[in-house]
């Protein structure tokens, strides 16, 4: 990017946010265009959508992000930036992506919590993300998007905003699109591109060899950058001896896929020279299945507007979640990242596959030096290595400085794969246990920080993994926090490390309200995990315990059916339990929400439920409360006799444990009952 570029969005908020791409771009000039030229479409009624779409490999997301900084400018409230999918190919719900992108919009803002599914219009957080929007102007750029039904839940009706998605095809399901589809880069950019990375001597004494190792890597950006590594780590390789040495493997693999040369031939000779001319670099329309988003002819997106109204004239929600479009083992990228893995020495390697273990797949120095079991700085020039061979993608830093890379989605099945064959299973059983032991003391050591007085302080870490003050130990929790909440998910989800799971749960829970910023959907995030633990497990004192959790938060946000649903559960794990505490507690809560909705007489009954068993047990603070509350159902069903009656017991159990102000403010109410009652009321 250019100097003036830079210095005109440097003031815009979130760009940060973007992942750093490539050092070097070169070429994509038509696809450039294209984005601009439908950007600047007229638009009314929503947010308008751009899609680059291709293969992985393509550059999609350089594209995107390079094209985000040009644009930056014009959006002055914002840039903001999600993944809509897992390394693994997973699918990222678009109600956990509408929470990510409003926590970036304002972290002050109260984030409404999760409802009963995470897909649509209606999901809590994707309404809340758009009422959010209404009179900005925000960049959203969503990386990786898997279908339409991710994204269109996510459109405000706000024509000011603009939407940048990524994805491996043609989004179906939203009108008006027409996808700038990425395929190799043409013969001037691949050039360029190797001349840079590799040396231009190298390349300009064997321009034929640089033509035939962009035309053995169909000119995708990944593979040209991985096989420049290649030969910067072969100093003495010819350029013509790389792209054989490519052709070489890729055969190999293809064969040991059962492609053999059916599978080679798609990508040398007259196939692969028929291929990257067809994509020659430029734009192109969508007008393929959104599962074959490969090179096409390509042309400008025509400019016409863009409807207006009821979404439902501009949304399609039908379509199915598409499946991950896979690299398949025929593909240059696949014969290039073998080429260079091949090379790494064993530690490098073992590096590279034990970080896919790593929650999100991305890692810092602390994380990976305890998967697998080095120093801190040895990590750190480890993970520098694997960046500089193009095996890793450097993330946005960490609030410290602290560098963060991680593992591109388009690498991660195969490092899966290696990592299976050539590791034992119980290697990575212990790298996964070293892993939350590490985020254990580091979350604990951030709390005894934060909170000197509130219990003893874990065993100091070695100095470069230490967290030296208080601001740096909130600065780290509220910048791992997705991390963190991602490694206990990962831990649960495996079901065989649920001590050291739940031992991270336990410290995040006393940890992240000591920010002043823990996110209520944080702590129900966590609280799930309890339960799913305790559900594991047949505990259902301590399931009874998370639902009830799960059900004040869901009081807190005032949704009191959702809330009621959490308590009678948690009822029913009491009642397992035997623990009559719990039981009364659920019946409690479940009568508040009964009030709140309007429903005095199931108030009344399930607070009289609760009041029996607080009597039994001798609580006589919780008696006074109860029937405090029991009266005040009855007041609401205009039965003044029983509300009396309960109120002037209240008014005996206070006297008799001594609590003045409470006595007063029983009392208070009963007065104004009986003048409301002696009026007519």
């Amino acid at each position: 990017m250019d100097p003036g570029t830079d210095a005109r969005v440097g003031a815009v908020p979130g760009l940060e946010r973007l992942p750093a791409g490539p050092a070097l771009f070169v070429g994509r000039r038509a696809e450039l265009a294209a984005l601009r030229a439908a950007a600047a479409r007229p638009v009314s009624g929503r947010c308008p959508v751009l899609v680059v779409a291709g293969r992985p490999g393509s550059g999609r997301t350089a594209l995107a992000v390079r094209f985000a900084r040009t644009v930056a400018a014009d959006y002055p409230d914002g840039v903001l930036f999600a993944r809509l999918s897992a390394p693994d190919g997973g699918r990222v719900p678009p109600g956990r992506a509408a929470r990510v992108l409003l926590e970036q919009l304002d972290p002050q803002a109260a984030v409404p919590l999760p409802g009963i599914v995470e897909d649509g219009r209606d999901e809590p957080g994707c309404t809340a993300l758009r009422e959010a929007l209404a009179g900005l102007r925000v960049l959203l750029v969503l990386d990786d998007v898997r279908d339409a039904g991710q994204v269109w839940p996510l459109l405000a009706d706000e024509p000011g905003c603009l939407v940048l998605a990524t994805t491996a095809g043609p989004l179906t399901g939203i009108e008006d699109i027409d996808p700038v589809i990425l395929g190799g880069l043409d013969r001037q950019a691949s050039g360029e591109l190797l001349a840079d990375l590799v040396g231009g001597t190298r390349i300009s004494c064997d321009p034929v060899g640089g033509a035939d190792l962009a035309e053995a890597c169909a000119a995708r950006p990944a593979a040209l950058r991985l096989m420049a590594g290649w030969l910067r780590a072969n100093p003495k390789t010819a350029v013509t001896d790389a792209a054989r040495e490519l052709n070489r493997v890729v055969g190999e693999e293809s064969a040991a896929a059962g492609g053999g040369k059916a599978g080679r031939a798609g990508r040398t000779g007259k196939a692969a020279k028929a291929a990257r001319g067809r994509s020659g670099g430029e734009a192109a329309v969508a007008k393929e299945d959104p599962r074959q988003p490969a090179e096409g002819q390509g042309a400008e997106a025509a400019a016409a507007p863009e409807p207006a109204g009821d979404p439902s004239t501009w949304v399609k929600p039908g379509p199915e979640p598409a499946e991950p479009v896979p690299v398949p083992d025929n593909d240059p990228l696949v014969g290039a990242f073998t080429l260079v893995y091949r090379t790494l020495p064993a530690a490098q390697a073992r590096m590279l596959r034990t970080l896919t273990l790593a929650p999100a797949q991305t890692a810092d120095p602390r994380t990976a030096s305890a998967l697998v079991g080095c120093p801190a700085p040895e990590a750190a020039a480890t993970l520098a290595a694997l960046a500089e061979r193009e095996l890793l993608g450097e993330e946005a830093p960490a609030a410290d400085g602290t560098p963060r890379y991680r593992v591109p989605g388009r690498l991660y099945p195969r490092l899966v794969r290696l990592r299976e064959r050539e590791d034992r299973a119980a290697e990575t059983e212990l790298a996964r246990a070293r892993l939350l032991e590490r985020l254990v003391r580091l979350t604990e050591s951030a709390r005894a920080l934060l909170d000197p007085s509130g219990g003893p302080a874990p065993e100091p870490l070695p100095a470069a993994l230490r967290l030296d003050s208080a601001a740096h130990a909130r600065d780290w929790l509220l910048g791992e926090r997705e991390l963190l909440l991602g490694a206990v998910a990962d831990a649960i989800g495996q079901g065989d490390l649920d001590g050291s799971a739940g031992r991270l749960v336990t410290a995040l829970l006393r940890s992240l309200p000591l920010t002043g910023a823990a996110a209520p959907t944080d702590l129900y995030r966590l609280h799930e995990l309890v339960l799913t633990v305790a559900e594991r497990h047949g505990r259902p004192r301590r399931a009874s315990a998370a639902l009830l959790n799960l059900g004040d938060l869901q009081a807190a946000a005032g949704r009191w059916e959702q809330a009621a649903t959490h308590y009678r559960a948690a009822l029913e794990h009491a009642r397992t339990a035997g623990d009559e505490p719990l039981c009364a507690r659920a019946l409690e809560g479940a009568a508040g929400c009964h009030r709140a909705l309007g429903d005095a007489v199931r108030a009344a009954d399930w607070y009289g439920r609760a009041l029996g068993l607080r009597q039994s047990l001798g609580d006589q603070a919780a008696e006074a409360r109860l029937l405090t509350r029991l009266a005040e159902a009855h007041t609401a069903q205009r039965r003044f006799e029983e509300a009396d009656r309960e109120y002037r017991a209240a008014l005996a159990v206070l006297r008799r444990i001594g609590d003045e102000q409470g006595r007063e403010a029983v009392g208070a109410a009963l007065a104004d009952l009986r003048e409301r009652v002696d009026a007519g009321w």
